[in-house]
C-alpha cells in the first residue's frame, strides 16, 4: 500500500512549499501536464502557470514536463514555459524516469514528481524512489483517465480505512 502514498500532498501546484523542497535537496521538478497544470483541452499554459514556472526557475529548479501525452500536446507548453519535456512517459513505468535521471545527471534524492494521479504519477515516482507530490486535479478528467479514477476512489477508501492516507488532509 505504501507505493500509492505520496510523500507530500498539496491542494495544487500553487500551494506546494517549494522552499521546503529546496531544503530537502530537490533540484529538479517533473510536472505532469493534464489536470495538474492545465485542463486536457487547454492548448497553452495560463498566466498563473507561466508566473509559477518563472518563480521556480528563479529559485534554481530544473523544470521538466513529464507526461503520458505525446509531443504534439506538449510542444506549446514546452515552448511557452521554456522547459524540457518528456513525452509518452508511460507512467507508472520506470523507464522514462530513469532516462531523465541519467540524461540530466540527477540522483533520486534530487528529483520530485508533481501530479494529480495516484496510479500514474505517484506510483511511478515511488517505484523509482523519487519524492512524490500529489495535487488535486484541477478539472474534469479526459475520458481515458476515468477508469483510473474509479480504481483510485476504491484505493483511497482502503487507504483511509487503514488510516494511511486521507483525501483532503494535506501535508508536506
Amino acid at each position: 500500500m505504501e507505493k500509492y502514498i505520496p510523500d507530500i500532498y498539496a491542494q495544487s501546484v500553487f500551494t506546494i512549499n517549494y522552499d521546503k523542497l529546496i531544503n530537502r535537496g530537490i533540484k529538479c521538478l517533473l510536472f505532469d501536464l493534464d489536470n495538474t497544470l492545465a485542463l486536457y483541452n487547454e492548448k497553452t499554459p495560463n498566466k498563473r502557470v507561466c508566473e509559477l514556472f518563472e518563480e521556480l526557475k528563479a529559485k534554481g529548479f530544473k523544470l521538466i514536463l513529464f507526461s503520458n501525452s505525446g509531443k504534439i500536446r506538449l510542444k506549446p507548453f514546452k515552448e511557452t514555459l521554456d522547459v524540457d519535456c518528456c513525452a509518452r512517459a508511460f507512467k507508472p513505468r520506470k523507464d522514462k524516469f530513469l532516462i531523465v535521471l541519467e540524461e540530466f545527471g540527477y540522483t533520486i534524492n534530487e528529483v520530485a514528481i508533481i501530479g494529480d494521479q495516484i496510479f500514474t504519477d505517484i506510483l511511478g515516482g515511488n517505484r523509482v524512489g523519487i519524492t512524490t507530490i500529489l495535487v488535486n486535479p484541477i478539472g474534469k478528467d479526459f475520458i481515458v483517465t476515468i477508469p483510473n479514477r474509479i480504481r483510485e476512489k476504491r484505493l483511497l477508501k482502503r487507504l483511509r480505512d487503514k488510516n494511511l492516507f486521507s483525501k483532503g488532509r494535506y501535508y508536506d
